[in-house]
């Protein structure tokens, strides 16, 4: 069941708690196919009806939703054999922007995407998806890599912006001194 449910999902999400209700109820002892064949097709009408008439606020919400899949949920179900690579060696590992190698359907790809964390402790570790610059230089070390090996690129873009801080300094960047 969803945790975070939109105002206008809460007919779904009754629904959606009925089947299960049902399902729980009869077990495995009793066929409930047919009574759950017709709430079902209701629930599949209804949700065609709620997104299709969605407001532009509402799309946005939606678009904001905080169990919206993220990079890193694609990599692991629509991909196989993905293997992460890290480091933009210049500075460090930026862990905003993650990419390697992966297979679809056979082919052998390059994936790169922003990712954010899923609760506080993650969000904090991935800088909630703000790439920081050693992560663009990750992303175009992976795009040339990807080029070399004549691989296509297929890139997963979710961010809400550059790291706008000063934060950290890079290796690129020397610390200044203040001289009197």
């Amino acid at each position: 069941m969803a945790t975070h449910t939109l105002d206008f999902e809460r007919p779904l999400l009754e629904l959606e708690r009925q089947i299960e209700e049902m399902k729980r109820a009869a077990g495995e002892t009793v066929d409930v196919t047919k009574e759950l064949r017709p709430l079902e097709a209701k629930l599949a009408a209804l949700r065609t009806e709620v997104y299709r008439n969605l407001t532009p606020m509402q799309r946005v919400q939606v678009a904001r939703h905080p169990k919206r899949p993220y990079p890193l949920d694609y990599l692991n179900t629509v991909f196989t054999d993905f293997v992460e690579l890290h480091g933009d060696r210049l500075f460090r590992d930026d862990p905003a922007i993650v990419g390697g190698w992966a297979r679809l359907d056979g082919t052998t790809i390059m994936a790169i995407g922003h990712q954010k964390g899923r609760d506080t402790k993650d969000n904090l570790r991935r800088n909630f998806g703000m790439a920081h610059p050693e992560g663009y230089r990750k992303a175009m070390r992976l795009m040339h890599l990807a080029e070399k090996f004549d691989a296509p690129v297929i890139t997963l873009v979710d961010t809400p912006g550059a790291y706008p801080g000063l934060g950290r300094r890079s290796a690129a960047r020397p610390k200044r001194s203040r001289a009197a």
